[in-house]
């Protein structure tokens, strides 16, 4: 039997391949909250702004999405990003390995994120370590109110841009801000940049 023509996929991110270890777990995650919701896959592309063919392929665990995707639906879905990466939970203390981290991926690659938490449960508080490579920016989009990021420049020298301000850091630098806006991570320099994220969610009421 002569196989179907493979359907053409949505852009996602070409990240190293502990990164494709994630899409299933996202993929489980995604549609456990989306049923919890009672959300069609329609229902949730119009809110989040992702494509239902997008939003249908990460549920199947076929594709692995951009950071700018995650934070789409988690923004639609009203939960922390982690809340799309958790795993399952386990006490007891954790190494988190370097050469065994899942990273996400910018879809042009010049944008990378690691989680400095385990992956056990949804948490309030997470921390990442950032790398934007030479010249690289990100786009984030506004997450939900009352979310704050709290960065420090560990290398480099970067633009973090909030609406309509530009705020230049270089190492040693730190920066609090409220991310209920859309704002730009920029390198401004010719080497990588290394930074690290504190983002802190609103409390939940109820």
């Amino acid at each position: 039997m002569a196989r179907p023509p493979k359907s053409k996929k949505p852009v996602v991110a070409e990240s190293a391949e502990p990164s494709t270890d994630l899409a299933p777990v996202v993929g489980k995650n995604l549609k456990r909250l989306r049923t919890e919701r009672g959300l069609s896959l329609e229902k949730l592309a119009q809110s989040s702004g992702v494509s239902r063919a997008m939003l249908g392929q990460v549920e199947l665990g076929q594709s692995a999405p951009t950071i700018n995707v995650l934070w789409k639906m988690a923004r639609a879905l009203d939960v922390p990003f982690s809340a799309l990466i958790t795993s399952s939970a386990s006490s007891g203390a954790k190494v988190l390995r370097s050469e065994a981290a899942k990273r996400l991926m910018s879809s042009d690659g010049s944008f990378q994120s690691r989680a400095l938490f385990p992956f056990d449960e949804p948490r309030r508080v997470e921390f990442y370590e950032l790398k934007l490579a030479p010249r690289g920016s990100e786009k984030a989009e506004a997450h939900a109110p009352g979310t704050t990021e709290n960065l420090v420049v560990a290398r480099g020298a970067v633009q973090i841009v909030i609406g309509a301000e530009t705020h230049e850091l270089e190492a040693g630098d730190a920066i609090l801000f409220e991310a209920d806006q859309p704002h730009v991570y920029r390198n401004s320099g010719s080497s990588e940049a290394v930074l690290y994220l504190v983002m802190t969610y609103a409390e939940q009421v109820g």
